[in-house]
């Protein structure tokens, strides 16, 4: 599954008017601008605990989709936990919520978009949902569906677009 060629998602919006676009609230922080794949969804509040369990995991080309709550009190992926899920094969991250460490993560093979940086840790107590629908941005995500990203915004498939 290819994650390394540039999509651009105006081109994207175009060719299938159909998709779903998240509201425009998200940067880029990672090494790759341009990402996509699968998602995988995770839900949780101030503790990443679930986060560090899924990098750990094959990523297989897949987008962990992490519904933090949109937290501004602590970050919830830093430069480990991002080194790791570029090591294990994720594609990308998006996080409704912050990260940290950004300067190494701008360094990193991993797509990474969030609402923006916050140098405090969350908490790990092994809260959290994973593989459920998760709501944010004006938008559903579920696992299976299929998400694009750049510097333009985040879209949204229900199956795999043709990119040709």
């Amino acid at each position: 599954m290819p994650t390394s060629n540039p999509i651009v998602t105006p081109d994207l919006c175009d060719a299938h008017p159909d998709v779903t676009v998240l509201d425009p609230m998200f940067a880029n922080f990672g090494g790759i601008d341009s990402f996509y794949g699968p998602i995988r969804t995770i839900k949780c509040f101030e503790d990443n605990s679930m986060v560090k369990q899924a990098v750990a995991e094959a990523g297989d080309g897949a987008v962990l989709v992490v519904d933090a709550g949109g937290s501004h009190r602590c970050a919830m992926l830093g430069d480990m936990l991002a080194e790791q899920a570029a090591k294990n094969g994720w594609a990308g991250v998006v996080m409704f919520g912050c990260v940290r460490d950004v300067d190494i993560l701008a360094t990193l093979p991993l797509g990474i978009q969030a609402l923006g940086s916050h140098p405090r840790r969350s908490e790990k107590h092994g809260e959290g949902q994973r593989d459920i629908a998760v709501t944010f941005a004006g938008a559903t995500l579920r696992p299976g569906q299929w998400l694009y990203a750049d510097n333009n915004g985040i879209i949204l498939a229900d199956a795999a677009l043709d990119l040709s």
